[in-house]
């Protein structure tokens, strides 16, 4: 049996007066932390003692540490000092230490701990804890979350008898390194499954956007009976958003209202997302206005698709709201409110907006940003300006931000030059793109310039030929059987 995870140790002087005096200077943190901060330091300097101990005083303390990993930041780390000290005083690892220990070099941070993690597998070996199930699984987990499945797969081919913690690891394992091929034969072969093995698969067909093949999974889960747990309700409400499968999506969120009568963050971003995406943007409102909790990408579901559905004012209003409710703005963020503004044609606003992203907030620009706003300028006929932006823009624009110049250039019928130079970059990023022959055709004719109008299309009917040219063959069987091909 595992010792308790709450012990009752005595704290020998100076170390008993350490969490009043912590307290003092750390008042938000709860006193349990530090007095169990204390007595990690006593136990690491060697100066902690059990009365009568059926246990070393640091198996309790990492079994203690264990309880607060999920909650706080701080904790793997010293349940590793802890682990280490322990090693040091050669108090030797048990099955109950080991894996806490794993656990904590896998969730301390994303393959920064790996090399000591490693080391742990070595000493499970040295010390024949393999054969423990919760040793090997806390293992797989390791190597999973690390985007290592093959050696997670090694450590489950050792286990005698894999059980459904071990199947769920090595299915994530496989998710985690994009192999959705092999982590859904591991899951057809589990001979047990949870709702944790259902909820990893359809997340991960969901990542790799087999979106429809997620939608079909989920409604086998519920066919055989396994209750959707928040990861499988999440993943398939974006699946059903991206689809824009409203009817699913509609029946998804019923479950999620029956189920959960307090969604956690990530289900409301989900629903809110799956409305927005539809065009059902005062259900989304609503659903939003009503979320528990919100977090970045709640805001940005919402203001992305009020502003792609025309709401460009009201998205601003939201942004507003976000920064008042004191939210940090992302690059989303800021691409929905961009794209609000060039809906509703809010030219002084965008201009705002994109000066304070990078200098007032600290969110750098990307090409899908300068993109929008050379959208919004040629909209705007503001054709200098969007090409005095590109000429100062730190990397290379692509067909996005080009195709915002030509676009101007046709909607207002004028700037034939630069209307060239844009249509000449977007030919060299795509030469088969045949709208910009049909723009160019366009501008030429409203300058009545009807030679490169002839020209421009001449250049069309060309390509179009040279996309037309083909070679058929034909099958024919001869007398002695042999098939020739001509």
């Amino acid at each position: 049996m595992a010792p308790t995870p709450n012990p009752p140790l005595p704290l020998p002087p100076p170390y008993d007066s350490l969490p009043r005096l912590l307290l003092h200077h750390h008042r938000r943190l709860p006193r349990r932390r530090l007095v169990l901060a204390a007595h990690a330091l006593a136990a690491v300097a060697g100066h902690l003692t059990v009365p009568a101990p059926p246990h070393h005083p640091h198996a309790l303390l990492i079994l203690a540490y264990a309880r607060h990993l999920a909650s706080w930041p701080r904790a793997p780390i010293h349940l590793l000092l802890l682990f280490r000290s322990s090693l040091r005083l050669s108090v030797p690892p048990t099955r109950h230490t080991l894996p806490l220990a794993v656990s904590a070099a896998a969730a301390a941070s994303a393959g920064r701990h790996l090399p000591l993690a490693l080391s742990l597998h070595a000493v499970a070996v040295t010390r024949n804890l393999l054969p423990f199930p919760h040793v090997s699984n806390a293992l797989i987990s390791l190597y999973a979350r690390s985007a290592l499945p093959d050696s997670a797969r090694r450590v489950f081919d050792g286990m005698r008898a894999p059980d459904v913690v071990s199947h769920n690891a090595l299915v994530h394992g496989y998710v985690k390194a994009g192999r959705l091929g092999l982590a859904v034969r591991v899951f057809e072969g589990m001979p047990e499954r949870d709702a944790v093995s259902w909820g990893t698969v359809v997340a991960g067909c969901a990542k790799a956007g087999r979106l429809e093949k997620a939608v079909r999974l989920f409604d086998r889960m519920r066919r055989e009976g396994y209750r959707p747990d928040d990861v499988a309700l999440a993943a398939v409400l974006s699946c059903c958003a991206q689809l824009g499968a409203l009817d699913k999506g509609q029946e998804v969120h019923e479950y999620v209202r029956r189920t959960r009568p307090r969604p956690n963050v990530y289900l409301c971003t989900g629903i809110v997302d799956l409305y927005a995406k539809c065009g059902r943007v005062e259900v989304a409102r609503e659903v939003f206005d009503a979320c528990p909790e919100k977090n970045v990408f709640t805001w940005n579901a919402l203001i992305v698709g009020l502003a792609m559905h025309g709401h460009g004012t009201v998205a601003l209003d939201y942004f507003d709201r976000m920064l008042v409710e004191g939210f940090r703005p992302d690059g989303t963020t800021f691409l929905g409110v961009l794209i609000g503004c060039s809906h509703a044609g809010l030219v002084d606003t965008a201009r705002r907006i994109f000066y304070e992203m990078q200098h007032n907030h600290g969110v750098p620009r990307e090409l899908k940003h300068y993109g929008c706003m050379a959208d919004l300028l040629g909209r705007a006929g503001l054709i200098d300006e969007a090409m005095e932006m590109i000429s100062s823009m730190p990397m290379e624009a692509d067909t996005y931000v080009w195709g915002g110049i030509l676009a101007g250039c046709r909607m207002h019928g004028n700037n034939v030059e630069f209307a060239e130079v844009a249509a000449r970059r977007l030919l060299e990023l795509n030469p088969d793109d045949g709208g910009v022959y049909s723009a160019m055709a366009g501008i030429y004719a409203d300058a009545g310039r009807w030679e490169d109008v002839a020209r421009v299309r001449r250049s069309m009917d060309e390509m179009v030929g040279m996309r037309n040219v083909g070679r058929s063959s034909i099958a024919m069987e001869l007398k002695d059987g042999i098939k020739m091909l001509s």
